[in-house]
C-alpha cells in the first residue's frame, strides 16, 4: 500500500450490512415534521395490526404498541419514539379498554399500574436507543475530524512548498512527498528505491552521516545543515536539511522526518554578494575610495570593511573632533558651516576639502546622506569619502596653464585681428584703386574706336576684347568690395520674414525676364532672428543662382520653405535646375571658383561664396545637395 495514499470519502464508515446500516442511521439528517408524520403512520397502523391479530380482550394490548414506539426512535430519534409512545397509550386505552371507544376506565387501578409500567419500559428502552444514537453520532464526527486531521496532514505533507519524507534509521524511505523528487528530478517510485547517499555530494557525505549517527546515538534529537545534492541531470542543488528522531513511546529510535529546503538561489546571491563585495573593495582600492557611517548618538566616523587601506587611514574610527581637527584650517569654517547645515535641514552632505592623516595634506571629496527618528533627528549617516588630490593638483596646473594661455590668446587675437583689418582694409584698398585705371582703359579703348573710323576688323576685334576685359575686372573688383562689405560691420539681428523676401526677389526676377515660365513656390512663415540687410543678400544670391541655372531646364522649378531633419530646422532653397557633380563641391563656396563653363552660364562665382560668409556671420551652417542634370538644394540655418 502506498504510504502517502488518502482514503477516499467513501471508504471513512465502511458498510455492515443493513443491521450496520441501521446502526448508522441518523435522524438528525430528517425534518421534524416528516419524522413525526411517521411516527403517527406507524403507531396508527401498529394499533390496526394488534386490534386486527386479536380482539381486546385477549390481552397484550401494548406489544405492537411497543416495537411501533421502538422503530419510531431509530427512525426519529428520542422525541419521535415518546410521541409514539404517547400516542400509542392514547389509541389503546380509548379502543381497547372498556368500555371501547371511550376514555373512560372500568377498572382504574389497573389501567394506572399497566400504563405507567408501559410508560417506563419504553422510556428505558427509547431512550437507550436515543442514547446509541447519540453515541454513534459523537464516534462519527470523532472519525470524521480524525479523517479531516489525517487529510489535513497528508496534504500538508504531500503539497508542501518544501521536500518532505519519512526514512527508517538505515535510510529507507517511507513516504516522500512530490517536491522532494521533483527537487532531484526523480519520480516518486524511483525515489523509493535510491538511498539517500546516492544522491548527496561526496564532499557533504561526512557531515551528514556524522550528524546522523549522533542523533541515533541519542546525543541530539535534530540538526540542520546546509548540503548538496547532484540533480539527475548532473547539476548541484544547495539545500538546507533538517532531520528530527520520532521514538516509540518507550523511548526507542522510530523512524526519521526529513525537510529539506531548496536554497540554490539563495547560495547563488550569496556567492555574487561575495563578489560584488570583492569587486567593490578592487573598486575602492583602483578610485582611492573609503565608505563610512556615522553615529550621531556617539558622534563616531566608522570606516566600512577595509577600505581604510585604500586611502591609507591610520585607523578605521574618528571622532568628528578629531576629524575636524585634522581639517586644513582655510577648511574648518566651511566644512564645519556645510555639516551643521546637512544634519539641520536634510540637505546632502557634498564637500571637498583638505586632511593631513600623515605629513601631508590631501584633497579629499565627501558625500554623505543621513536618517532621522520620528522626531526629526539625525540617528546616523552613510557616505563616502575620495582622494582628489591628484585631480586637484591636476585642476591648479590647469588653472595656471589657462590663465597664461587665455593671456596668450588675447594677444594672438589681437594680433590675428590687426592683421585682419589691415588685410581688409588692404583689399578695399586695392579694390577701390584699381578702379580708375580700368575706367581709364576703357575709356583709351573707347576713343580709339570713336576717333578711328578707318581701323581694320581685326583692330576693332582686339578693342572689344580690352573693353569686355576691362568690364569684366570691374565685376571682379566689385565682388571683392562686395566680400569684404560682408565681413564688417556688426549684426543687427531682428525678426525677419524670409517668406516675404523671398517671394518679392523672384517676383522681380520673373518680371526682369518675363519670357521665362518658372513656377516657383514659397512657404509662407518662414521667419528668423538676423541682419536684415544681409539675408536680403543671402537670398538674392541663393535664388539668382537658382534662377540661372534653371534658364536651360523646361518646366522650371524653384521652392523656397523648411526642412527638418534628426529635430534639426533648415531653410531650404531648391530648383530642378543644370544641378553639379557634388565630387567637386569643395570649390563650391570658394570665390571666383565655377562649376560649369562661361559659355554655359554667365558669372564670377562670387556668390555662393558671399552667401556662405553671411551664413556663417549668423553662426549658421551652409551646404549643397546636387546632381548634375536634377538640379540643386541649398540648406541653410541662422542660429540666434
Amino acid at each position: 500500500m502506498n504510504p502517502t495514499a488518502r482514503p477516499a470519502p467513501d471508504e471513512a464508515l465502511p458498510p455492515q450490512g443493513w443491521l450496520g446500516r441501521l446502526a448508522d442511521w441518523q435522524p438528525q439528517r430528517h425534518p421534524w415534521w416528516l419524522r413525526a408524520a411517521v411516527a403517527v403512520v406507524l403507531t396508527v397502523l401498529a394499533t390496526w395490526m394488534r386490534m386486527a391479530l386479536a380482539p381486546a380482550e385477549s390481552g397484550g394490548r401494548f406489544v405492537t404498541i411497543t416495537l411501533a414506539g421502538a422503530v419510531c426512535a431509530l427512525y426519529g430519534g428520542f422525541r419521535v419514539g415518546m410521541l409514539s409512545t404517547v400516542l400509542g397509550m392514547l389509541m389503546v386505552n380509548y379502543l381497547m379498554v372498556k368500555p371501547y371507544f371511550s376514555l373512560a376506565i372500568s377498572d382504574p387501578r389497573e389501567a394506572l399500574w399497566l400504563n405507567f409500567w408501559f410508560l417506563l419500559t419504553q422510556t428505558v428502552v427509547v431512550g437507550s436507543i436515543g442514547l446509541m444514537q447519540r453515541h454513534n453520532r459523537l464516534l462519527r464526527a470523532s472519525i470524521e475530524l480524525a479523517q479531516q486531521s489525517q487529510r489535513q496532514m497528508l496534504d500538508n505533507f504531500e503539497h508542501s512548498a518544501t521536500g518532505m519524507a519519512h526514512t527508517t534509521l538505515d535510510g529507507r524511505w517511507l513516504r516522500v512527498n512530490q517536491t522532494y523528487c521533483d527537487l532531484i528530478g526523480y519520480t516518486r517510485d524511483e525515489f523509493m528505491r535510491t538511498h539517500w547517499r546516492e544522491f548527496t555530494h561526496p564532499d557533504d557525505l561526512g557531515l551528514d552521516q556524522a550528524n546522523l549517527a549522533r542523533v541515533i546515538s541519542g546525543e541530539i534529537d535534530t540538526y540542520t545543515l546546509e548540503k548538496r545534492y547532484i540533480h539527475r541531470e548532473g547539476r548541484v542543488v544547495w539545500v538546507l536539511l533538517s532531520i528530527s528522531l520520532m521514538r516509540k513511546p518507550d523511548g526507542s529510535p522510530d523512524y526519521e522526518i526529513v525537510v529539506v529546503q531548496d536554497i540554490t538561489r539563495r547560495k547563488a546571491a550569496e556567492q555574487a554578494l561575495r563578489t560584488s563585495e570583492r569587486l567593490l573593495w578592487q573598486a575602492q582600492q583602483l578610485a582611492g575610495m573609503a565608505s563610512w557611517v556615522y553615529d550621531a548618538r556617539e558622534r563616531l566616523f566608522t570606516v566600512l570593511g577595509e577600505s581604510d587601506r585604500a586611502l591609507g587611514l591610520p585607523g578605521t574610527r574618528f571622532s568628528d573632533v578629531e576629524m575636524l581637527e585634522r581639517t586644513h584650517p582655510d577648511d574648518r569654517d566651511r566644512v564645519r558651516h556645510r555639516w551643521a547645515a546637512a544634519i539641520r535641514t536634510g540637505a546632502r552632505y557634498d564637500i571637498e576639502y583638505r586632511l593631513r592623516f600623515g605629513e601631508d595634506w590631501h584633497w579629499y571629496l565627501v558625500r554623505g546622506e543621513f536618517e532621522r527618528d520620528a522626531q526629526g533627528r539625525v540617528t546616523n549617516g552613510i557616505g563616502t569619502v575620495l582622494d582628489i588630490t591628484q585631480r586637484k593638483l591636476a585642476e591648479l596646473h590647469i588653472t595656471e596653464l589657462n590663465a597664461s594661455l587665455e593671456s596668450r590668446i588675447q594677444e594672438r587675437t589681437q594680433a590675428l585681428r590687426a592683421a585682419y583689418d589691415e588685410l581688409e582694409s588692404y583689399s578695399y584698398a586695392v579694390a577701390h584703386d584699381l578702379r580708375s585705371p580700368l575706367r581709364i582703359i576703357n575709356g583709351f579703348a573707347q576713343a580709339l574706336d570713336e576717333d578711328n573710323p578707318a581701323l581694320s576688323d581685326d583692330s576693332r576685334k582686339h578693342l572689344e576684347r580690352i573693353r569686355e576685359a576691362s568690364k569684366k575686372m570691374g565685376e571682379l573688383i566689385d565682388g571683392l568690395l562686395k566680400l569684404a562689405q560682408m565681413a564688417r560691420g556688426e549684426l543687427q539681428r531682428e525678426p525677419v520674414d524670409l517668406s516675404a523676401v523671398a517671394t518679392r526677389q523672384l517676383r522681380e526676377l520673373a518680371a526682369s525676364e518675363p519670357e521665362r515660365k518658372v513656377d516657383w513656390h514659397v512657404e509662407p512663415g518662414l521667419l528668423a532672428m538676423a541682419d536684415p540687410p544681409l539675408v536680403e543678400a543671402l537670398l538674392q544670391n541663393l535664388l539668382h543662382n537658382a534662377w540661372k541655372y534653371t534658364g536651360c531646364t523646361p518646366h522650371a522649378r524653384i521652392h523656397v520653405g523648411l526642412h527638418t531633419a534628426d529635430g534639426a530646422r533648415e531653410f531650404v532653397v531648391a530648383d530642378n535646375g543644370a544641378g553639379f557633380d557634388m565630387a567637386r563641391a569643395d570649390k563650391l563656396f570658394q570665390p571666383f571658383q565655377r562649376l560649369h563653363m562661361p559659355h554655359e552660364f554667365k558669372g564670377l562665382g562670387i556668390g555662393l561664396a558671399t552667401a556662405r560668409r553671411i551664413v556663417l556671420r549668423h553662426g549658421g551652417e551652409l551646404r549643397a545637395e546636387a546632381a548634375p542634370g536634377q538640379g540643386a538644394r541649398f540648406y541653410f540655418t541662422l542660429s540666434s
